[in-house]
């Protein structure tokens, strides 16, 4: 038996699980983030793993062809040239070698990996990504990101920061539109400027006078209130160019969404109506799709970093 462990490392919590060859929860236990403190971030990573381990029961123990992998998912990115964390709001990562200083800790390699790409590791190999050969999956939540899997593998790039989709610029940007609000990247009309959901509550604030909660004009707009129902056509048009971009770029089987906003269930009637707008195609037919494991995405794309051998495969596919 081999059992894989995630880390999805964020700014509150640790959470840590174990997954058996068929992407079954074993184990799973959560501890308070460390914050502002990196030495005791990788002691509490450490301590982690060590309890998930020791949560899996005796015969699973005992049936352990190896001891259990450990993959992390981060906030940030790190620099395949210098093992460095970099573009973490965990801002106490940032210039620190996090994969060294775990796999010393733990005595054995880990796998780090920023937090969407574990979302579409995740989606892509059980979740609504598991039937597409390529996957673009994306965090709409307090910020933006993304990340890209080819036959359920990672894409990373060569400078390690594929599917950082969050900071690019607003395609087709209109002139009501420019430049954009300021990204804390220090650039202008980010997509995570127009895209996160405080961005969504920010548009509005600038169109009607008043502030809302994302999941308050959601539901505003599904009651039908008139601003709310413009401000989500706003934010759906622009989702459709962002992704309009990417497919003119990657042309992906399938768009997975993860965090808060994509909750919001008129997306994905809207936003595909309004992609041929901007596609390079005489035709779409692109799914989106929310993704499945939904909040656990990460953790467990955390754990699937350590692919599925040969053997595991073939089992899935049995």
């Amino acid at each position: 038996m081999r059992v894989r462990i995630g880390i999805d490392l964020g700014g509150t919590k640790i959470e840590g699980i174990a997954l058996d060859a068929q992407g079954q929860t074993l184990a799973r236990l959560r501890q308070p983030t460390p914050r502002e403190n990196y030495a005791g971030t990788v002691a509490t990573i450490a301590e982690v793993v060590r309890r998930v381990e020791d949560a899996l029961s005796a015969e699973i123990r005992a049936g352990l062809a190896e001891r259990p992998t450990v993959g992390i998912g981060i906030p940030g990115s790190p620099s395949p040239q210098t093992g460095l964390i970099r573009n973490g709001n965990s801002t106490w990562l940032n210039g620190q070698n996090l994969g060294k200083d775990v796999a010393a800790a733990i005595g054995r390699p880990v796998r780090l990996a920023n937090d969407a790409n574990c979302l579409a590791v995740s989606e892509a190999t059980d979740g609504a990504g598991r039937d597409a050969k390529v996957v673009f999956a994306v965090i709409i939540g307090t910020g933006v990101g993304g990340g890209i899997t080819i036959n359920k593998q990672l894409l990373e790039g060569h400078t390690g920061i594929g599917g950082e989709w969050g900071h690019i610029p607003l395609p087709w940007i209109r002139q009501d539109e420019f430049p954009g609000p300021q990204c804390w990247c220090g650039r202008y009309g980010c997509l995570e400027t127009w895209l996160a959901g405080p961005s969504l509550s920010a548009d509005h604030q600038r169109h009607t006078g008043r502030m809302l909660k994302a999941q308050e004009i959601t539901a505003a707009a599904d009651a039908g209130e008139p601003d709310a129902v413009a401000s989500l056509e706003r934010y759906e048009d622009r989702m459709a160019r962002a992704f309009a971009a990417i497919m003119n770029v990657l042309d992906p089987d399938v768009f997975v969404l993860g965090g808060g906003m994509s909750n919001c269930q008129r997306l994905y009637a809207n936003v595909p109506k309004l992609l041929l707008r901007y596609v390079f195609s005489d035709f779409v037919d692109t799914p989106i799709r929310q993704a499945v494991h939904g909040d656990s995405s990460g953790v467990r794309g955390a754990a699937w970093l350590w692919p599925m051998t040969a053997e595991e495969e073939a089992e899935h596919r049995g």
